[in-house]
C-alpha cells in the first residue's frame, strides 16, 4: 500500500503541498492541464527547481494577471469550479470535501452559517489552483493512506482582509483542533488555513513516520526564506509495511441517540456525515425512555475531524447533544483493481492479509451505473464482478 508523509518542519501552505508532490514525482503537465481544465480564466501555474538554505526543492506558483477579477466566493461558487474540471474523480471528491472543511473552519471563526461564508485570501485562484492542484498530485501518485508529524505554526501576528490576526490565523487554529502542534520562536506564518485544510483533509495520524520501504522523497519551496531553516515542506513516499497495514489505529466515535426525526428526514443527515469526511456513518434502530422508538447515529472519524463532525451533526439532525469517545481497530490493508464483466469493466474493493486478497466487494456506485447502462437489476452487475475478482480476471493483469 503506497502512503505518504508530511515532514511539516518549517509548516504547510497548499503551494508547498503542490511542490512536494511534484517533486516526488506527480506530473506537472497532468496538474497543469487539470487546472487548465477548469476554465477559469486569468491565470497560469508553473513549477521550478529552488534551493532553500542547501535543498533543492520545487517551487509551485499560481500567477495571476492582475487585471483579473477576484471577487469574494461562497463555497458553491468554488464548488461549480472544482465540478466543472476534467478531473479524476477522486481528486474532485478531494477538493470538495478540502473546500468544505475549511468553509467550516471559518463559518466557526465569524459565527455564520457555511453556506453565507464569504471567502477571502483562500477564495483567490491561487488558493482554489492549490487546493485542486494538490488533491490531483495526490491522486495521480497513487496515494493511498496518509501520515504527517506535528506541525510547526510559526509565530507574531499576519495582515488580512480583517486587520491584524495572532498566527495561527483563526481559520488555521480552528482545522487544527485535536493535531499535534509546535509554536515557534519566529514572526511568521508556517501552517495557513489552505495547508491545514489539506492536511487535515487527507491525514489519519499524526506523530513519527510509520515504517516504510522509501520510494521517493519531495520537496515543496514556500514563497519566503527563514533565518533558522529552509522553508521547505518534506513529503517521504513509500510501501507501508506488511505490519503497519494490519496494525491497531485510533478512531473517534461520536454518537446521538435521536427520538424526534423519521428515517427519511436522517438519511440525508446520514449522507452529510459522510460529506463532511466521516469514516464511516450508520443509524441503529434503538428504543429511547417511556418506549419511544428512536435510531442510534454513530459516526467514526480521525480526532482532527471531531470539530467539524459535531457541526454537522447539529445542523443536519435534532439533537441536543453529542457522546465522544476514542477506540481502537485493526484494518485489512486495502487495494482496487477492476474487473471486466458482461456489462462492463466493475472495480472491486480487496481486504489484504498478509498482502493476499482475502475479501473482494464490488464498488455499489459502478455497479449501479453499469445496471442502468445494461437495463438488468445491479444484484445481477454484482455477482458478475463478484465471480471475475474471485476467478482473478483483472482488466488491469
Amino acid at each position: 500500500m503506497k502512503a505518504l508523509y508530511l515532514d511539516c518542519f518549517s509548516g504547510i501552505s497548499g503551494d508547498m503541498t503542490v511542490g512536494a508532490l511534484i517533486d516526488a514525482g506527480a506530473d506537472f503537465a497532468q496538474v497543469r492541464d487539470g487546472l487548465m481544465s477548469l476554465g477559469v480564466p486569468g491565470f497560469h501555474v508553473e513549477a521550478e527547481k529552488v534551493v532553500k538554505r542547501g535543498i533543492a526543492a520545487t517551487q509551485f506558483r499560481v500567477i495571476v494577471d492582475p487585471d483579473t477579477p477576484k471577487p469574494h466566493r461562497h463555497l458553491h461558487h468554488v464548488e461549480d469550479i472544482i465540478s466543472k474540471g476534467t478531473l479524476p474523480e477522486a481528486a474532485r471528491a478531494g477538493a470538495l470535501k478540502t473546500f468544505r472543511r475549511l468553509a467550516e473552519a471559518e463559518a466557526a471563526v465569524h459565527g455564520i452559517a457555511v453556506e453565507k461564508v464569504h471567502f477571502h485570501e483562500v477564495g483567490a485562484i491561487d488558493s482554489i489552483a492549490d487546493i485542486i492542484g494538490a488533491n490531483l498530485a495526490l491522486h495521480l501518485l497513487g496515494i493511498e493512506r496518509v501520515f504527517s508529524s506535528p506541525i510547526h505554526l510559526g509565530g507574531g501576528t499576519i495582515h488580512c482582509d480583517h486587520g491584524i490576526m495572532p498566527v495561527p490565523a483563526p481559520a488555521t487554529a480552528l482545522l487544527l483542533q485535536g493535531c499535534p502542534v509546535v509554536g515557534d520562536n519566529l514572526d511568521a506564518e508556517l501552517a495557513t488555513p489552505t495547508g491545514a485544510a489539506l492536511a487535515v483533509s487527507w491525514v489519519e495520524a499524526f506523530g513519527s513516520m510509520p515504517v516504510l520501504t522509501v520510494g521517493a522523497v519531495g520537496h515543496g519551496a514556500g514563497g519566503r526564506d527563514l533565518p533558522d531553516r529552509a522553508n521547505v515542506l518534506r513529503v517521504i513516499m513509500g510501501e507501508l509495511a506488511a505490519t503497519q497495514a494490519g496494525a491497531e489505529e485510533k478512531v473517534t466515535v461520536i454518537e446521538a441517540l435521536i427520538d424526534d426525526m423519521s428515517g427519511e428526514l436522517l438519511a440525508p443527515a446520514l449522507d452529510a456525515l459522510l460529506a463532511a469526511g466521516a469514516r464511516d456513518a450508520f443509524i441503529t434502530p434503538a428504543m429511547a425512555k417511556k418506549g419511544r422508538p428512536a435510531h442510534l447515529v454513530t459516526v467514526l472519524c480521525d480526532g482532527a475531524q471531531v470539530s467539524g463532525m459535531t457541526r454537522t451533526f447539529f445542523e443536519h439532525t435534532t439533537t441536543l447533544g453529542l457522546r465522544y469517545r476514542e477506540e481502537r481497530r485493526t484494518t485489512l490493508e486495502r487495494a482496487w483493481r477492476s474487473v471486466p464483466t458482461a456489462y462492463g469493466a466493475v472495480r472491486i474493493k480487496m481486504g489484504l492479509l498478509d498482502g493476499v486478497p482475502t475479501v473482494f466487494h464490488p464498488e455499489y456506485e459502478d455497479c449501479r451505473a453499469r445496471a442502468a447502462e445494461s437495463g438488468v437489476p445491479v444484484r445481477r452487475v454484482a455477482e458478475a464482478a463478484q465471480a471475475a475478482a474471485v476467478e482473478g480476471r483483472w482488466c488491469d493483469a
